[in-house]
């Protein structure tokens, strides 16, 4: 072994998968999936520059995870995994993507793949990944932000959690759901759309007047849960975010 003393750790998340979805989150309020300068980004997510260490940390952090992607030098966007997560119709859906964030950094995938019935102590995993080249405050910072992350992302509370879908695409909003239907000089402006399958029966659809004499129309279904309202007002809330048109 080398005496040469070392200076730096491996690369590996600094900060927890639920703190760094969360600033993903934000990001994504703001832009979307655009690409938007690095320094944009950084204020998104809450640091005044992109040149300090922690804004650093916290953006290869959110890219080691898959939040974050780096369409061209000096860009940076928010990864489509990240509209589909907070789109997902279900919790399966969401989980799936949780677990999909939690193994995107090759270090977490290696531990979680070598301790598959649960994470051992953290004495025993911060000397594992003191034999992986990480300095010894760094891991025990390490230890914090895998178990805070797997806890997050509920691991171990299924036996597939090893294996998520490799492929998930971003869903169709079933309902609830807002169509436009029409503009006010169309026939039969108060009507709403036709259903358009057996399913459509099942929903009360809510008109909604918009300005300049159009509408939208709320497709609510007839069992609505309180879930199903938060989540509706989170998909609201998003849209909000946008620029109205005058």
């Amino acid at each position: 072994m080398s005496d040469i003393p070392r200076s730096r750790s491996p690369r590996a998340p600094s900060i927890a998968l639920d703190e760094a979805l969360d600033r993903a989150r934000k990001a994504y309020g703001k832009e979307r999936l655009h690409p938007a300068p690095t320094e944009v980004i950084a204020q998104h997510i809450g640091y005044k520059t992109a040149n300090s260490g922690p804004a650093l940390q916290a953006i290869a952090s959110l890219r080691y995870y898959g939040l974050l992607e780096r369409p061209r030098d000096g860009l940076l966007a928010v990864s489509k995994d990240v509209e589909a997560f907070l789109f997902a119709p279900d919790d399966a859906v969401r989980r799936a993507f949780l677990l999909r964030f939690l193994r995107a950094p090759s270090l977490f995938a290696e531990l979680l793949d070598k301790y598959p019935s649960g994470q051992p102590s953290d004495a025993n995993l911060q000397y594992e990944l003191i034999q992986r080249g990480f300095l010894p405050t760094t891991a025990a910072t390490l230890v914090n932000v895998f178990n805070k992350s797997v806890e997050f992302a509920q691991h171990s509370e299924s036996p597939r959690a090893m294996s998520p879908p490799s492929s998930v695409q971003a869903p169709e909003l079933a309902a609830p759901a807002v169509l436009i239907a029409q503009e006010a000089s169309a026939p039969n402006e108060y009507l709403p759309p036709a259903a358009s399958s057996d399913a459509d029966a099942g929903h009360d659809r809510i008109p909604v007047r918009l300005p300049g004499g159009r509408r939208a129309w709320l497709w609510i279904p007839t069992v609505f849960y309180e879930s199903d309202k938060q989540r509706l007002k989170a998909q609201i809330d998003l849209l909000l975010t946008e620029d109205e048109r005058p």
